[in-house]
């Protein structure tokens, strides 16, 4: 097999593999580190298989280094560690920096809320900072709740639009 079909292959079945690995280890970058792995294995014994075989071969190949990994000492070890310190993010989406760049977001929409002139400007504070419902908030304001809905409704369409303007 030729290095640009080679190059195909791992196009075609990068996701599956990375799937495969994902579903059995549960961590983004082990899984991804596993797929490299698989492909490297793969390549150096693409000749031990038919073309027409390829897919199933590289789910069998992908499984087995999850299931290598699983049962390693460091995986293991990590595992352990993880269970002792919860501080530690197990995501990318959970990073030191991710979870700054989230709060600063909702300071900026919280900033916005409050800048809504009233009726829209209790709505909005009880509806998407306090979370209430739109019944909730129509008792403890005295209106209709068809009119809260649309309050919110209304408020929903300035904050985009105040968001798209911050943006620009």
């Amino acid at each position: 097999m030729t290095n640009e079909k080679f190059d195909q292959v791992v196009l075609q079945y990068q996701r599956l593999v990375y799937t495969i690995c994902f579903q059995m280890v549960r961590d983004h970058f082990e899984a991804q580190n596993l797929t490299q792995d698989t492909f490297l294995s793969a390549y150096t014994h693409i000749g031990s298989c038919r073309e027409e075989d390829l897919k199933p071969w590289l789910a069998r190949i992908a499984a087995n280094k999850a299931r290598d990994y699983l049962k390693s000492a460091y995986a293991r070890r990590v595992q352990l560690e993880d269970e002792d310190s919860p501080e530690r993010p197990d995501t990318p989406e959970d990073s030191p920096d991710n979870r700054y760049i989230a709060a600063e977001g909702e300071q900026i929409i919280r900033d916005k809320i409050y800048s809504l002139k009233e009726p829209y400007l209790q709505v909005s504070v009880q509806f998407f900072l306090q979370e209430k419902s739109v019944a909730e908030i129509a008792r403890a304001l005295g209106r209709p709740p068809k009119t809260v809905q649309t309050q919110i409704y209304r408020a929903r369409l300035m904050l985009r639009e105040m968001l798209k303007e911050a943006k620009t």
